[in-house]
């Protein structure tokens, strides 16, 4: 499996990993809930793309990750664009950035975004909308949305249920429908598999051209088998492989990948050429 792109990792060091999670007592509670906590570990950057080589991992989006806490309106896993971009210059090549967004900058955000995008080669933006409490599809994220189709980037979005204590109504998958038909040229990729909303998410995907599954937060041996027939099938130009790290262990992954029997033209697109494609690097 040489040359697999992670569609959607988080921070690796030591210092984001006790940050956003070891020093976190809310998030660290949701990764003890799934059974991560006792895996969670920091790398340097050397040993983490070590790590990655020996796995067969090529390329991975490495996301600022704004996640807003629902109840204390502040924020509640949070890398910071210059935490990313320290890494993503030692390996230019193969980490690139997806810029974390807080739709309450307005303009302010925007231009920010337009910074990190053309100075800093981050491939697009990263939205989890939950804790926000306001939709996708809201007016407030549209000018991010304008940017990034302006600028030829990717918008992932954290779709479907979330273990964080906020409400789930806002990832339905349903609500990338407009974005969709509103911004026929802008790669949206919804993030999560969005799950439990799995077919809905398929349906979106399988209607437009521009709407993307991204499978990261979930390990492979989980995915609902409607979405395992969706890639080994008419959806295997949809799906990218992600993980959501450190929540998912690339290696556990891509073994539980294999043991799945996809076509290996299927499984080549899920692991590599469709986020290839939908990120320009193909």
């Amino acid at each position: 499996m040489v040359g697999a792109i992670d569609s959607l990792s988080g921070h690796f060091t030591p210092e984001n990993i006790e940050k956003n999670y070891l020093h976190n007592e809310e998030e660290l509670s949701r990764f003890a809930q799934v059974g991560r906590a006792r895996t969670l570990k920091g790398y340097a950057p050397a040993d983490f793309m070590a790590r990655m080589d020996e796995i067969g991992v090529d390329k991975l989006l490495i996301c600022a990750i704004l996640t807003w806490s629902y109840h204390n309106q502040r924020p509640l896993e949070h890398t910071t664009a210059d935490e990313v971009i320290a890494v993503t210059k030692l390996y230019p090549d193969r980490l690139f950035g997806l810029a974390g967004i807080n739709p309450m900058k307005g303009v302010a955000g925007v231009r920010e975004l337009e910074r990190l995008i053309k100075d800093h080669g981050f491939k697009g933006l990263h939205l989890h909308p939950h804790g926000f409490g306001l939709p996708p599809d809201h007016a407030y994220y549209f000018p991010y949305y304008a940017k990034c189709e302006e600028l030829g980037a990717t918008v992932v979005i954290s779709m479907g249920h979330t273990l964080d204590f906020m409400p789930v109504e806002h990832g339905r998958p349903y609500h990338l429908d407009k974005i969709a038909l509103y911004f026929p040229n802008l790669a949206i990729v919804c993030a999560h598999t969005g799950w439990p909303w799995v077919e809905e998410a398929i349906a979106l995907a399988w209607k437009h051209p521009n709407v993307f599954i991204g499978t990261s937060a979930y390990a492979p041996k989980y995915w609902s088998p409607e979405l395992v027939k969706f890639i080994n099938s008419r959806g295997q130009d949809k799906v990218m492989w992600g993980t959501d790290y450190p929540l998912i262990d690339h290696k556990e992954s891509l073994e539980q990948i294999r043991a799945l029997g996809l076509k290996p033209q299927a499984e080549a697109k899920l692991i590599r050429d469709n986020a290839a494609r939908v990120f320009g690097f193909a």
